[in-house]
């Protein structure tokens, strides 16, 4: 379900996609209201019951504490999902298809860090996300009006040889780590979950170039076809 309703970010979803979307949503909210009244009856120390027991403590409206939890609940698990399992098989792919800078990878493991920094710079999970404008504005020469729709090429911003030095190429050894995209967004739009992303990210480059030194890509990925929320389908590997 938390796939499907991705297709209601899409650029310029067809009908299909919004049917699509509109039923996995659906069954999204059916799900997690029967789990937030289950959690209710049995706290324990999960998440979930953590975000029960401080929503209660900030409104005192039973029903508006439960639908601000569906809705954290709701955006968390399809952020997380769709973004984070997308940023490990894309890492994976790309690392494979540069040898030299996996072998430098393997030879020097503290560069994990920076290989997920590049690997978000080189290929972002999401590639355009919209913003409505607040405002009249001109931005670079061109006449914004209030509430005009604005799409935003991440992918394109986070190749702007303005920004970094010989986008093209992926190289862990890049200065700026973080500073070098926006892959995550900024300012208040920035991503909630960037932190967990990264830890994610992190923790599963570190345990695969540790645990699996001979791992290669057997075949290249199965995409998803869309534009913004990408997912890999199937990123086939073998250890040889």
């Amino acid at each position: 379900m938390t796939h499907g309703q991705a297709y209601a970010q899409e650029l310029l979803p067809s009908a299909s996609q919004l049917a699509i979307a509109n039923a996995a949503t659906l069954g999204l909210r059916e799900y997690f209201t029967g789990l937030i009244a289950e959690r209710r009856t049995t706290l324990g120390d999960d998440v979930l019951s953590g975000w029960i027991r401080t929503w209660d403590e900030l409104e005192p409206d039973r029903d508006a504490a439960d639908e601000t939890l569906y809705y954290l609940a709701m955006f968390i698990v399809i952020a997380a999902l769709e973004t984070t399992s997308t940023v490990l098989s894309s890492m994976i792919w790309t690392l494979d298809q540069h040898p030299d800078q996996l072998a430098l990878l393997r030879r020097n493991p503290d560069l994990v860090s920076q290989a997920v920094e590049e690997a978000l710079r080189y290929d972002p999970p999401v590639h355009v996300t919209t913003r409505a404008a607040g405002e009249d504005m001109e931005l670079r020469g061109v006449p914004i009006s209030r509430d005009q729709l604005i799409h935003i090429m991440i992918a394109s911003a986070n190749h702007d040889p303005a920004r970094n030095e010989d986008p093209g190429t992926f190289d862990l050894r890049r200065q700026g780590g973080r500073l070098t995209h926006l892959a995550f967004g900024g300012g208040i739009h920035y991503c909630i979950g960037a932190g967990l992303a990264r830890l994610e990210a992190n923790l599963l480059l570190d345990r695969v170039v540790r645990r699996f030194p001979t791992l290669r890509v057997s075949a290249p990925p199965e995409w998803e076809p869309r534009v913004a929320f990408r997912r890999v389908r199937a990123l086939h590997v073998v250890d040889r």
